[in-house]
């Protein structure tokens, strides 16, 4: 039984050793630091060309103010950020999604988002971002993120999205 015990104490010391020596077991030449070999692991938040890097430090979503498709300056600050990343990141297109809050007809929604939805658009393309990589739709009211009849709901229902997709549009 002592045997066993030494044994297997010996097995996770060298297990722990061999963990604690930072090895680059793939051959990337820069033990513990990402795909960059400057610690930004590739589609992360902390890869400035990154998906995830694009919604998380330039943002993906502007609000809109009620029965409104006009910009405010703090959604031009997003969209100016946005348009950047673009511009420098070209194997990536968008989709620019409008949404509408709950309140009004379907159809009235409907419309309000495809405006909202073109306003981004024609933002993006003003500072410099080729057309033939933005497309927009509307969803209306179709898709709320937050449910309930209150003011704090409906102002984030009323939104803008940019969806980032790799390659073309598609149809």
């Amino acid at each position: 039984m002592k045997r066993a015990t030494k044994a297997l104490l010996l097995v996770l010391a060298c297990g722990l050793s061999a963990c604690a020596t930072g090895a680059d077991r793939f051959g990337s030449g820069s033990a513990g630091a990402g795909a960059d070999g400057l610690g930004a692991a590739a589609g992360s938040a902390s890869d400035p060309t990154s998906i995830a890097f694009f919604q998380e430090a330039v943002g993906d979503r502007i609000l809109f103010v009620v029965d409104q498709w006009t910009l405010t300056p703090e959604a031009q600050t997003v969209l100016s950020g946005q348009a950047r990343f673009l511009i420098e990141n070209v194997d990536y297109t968008a989709i620019i999604e409008g949404h509408a809050d709950e309140r009004g007809t379907r159809d009235y929604n409907l419309g309000l988002s495809k405006r909202r939805a073109a306003a981004v658009e024609e933002y993006l393309v003003a500072q410099g971002v080729a057309s033939t990589r933005v497309r927009t739709i509307g969803f209306g009211k179709e898709r709320p993120i937050e449910i309930c009849s209150d003011e704090t709901c409906y102002a984030q229902n009323r939104r803008a999205v940019t969806v980032l997709t790799a390659g073309g549009l598609g149809s």
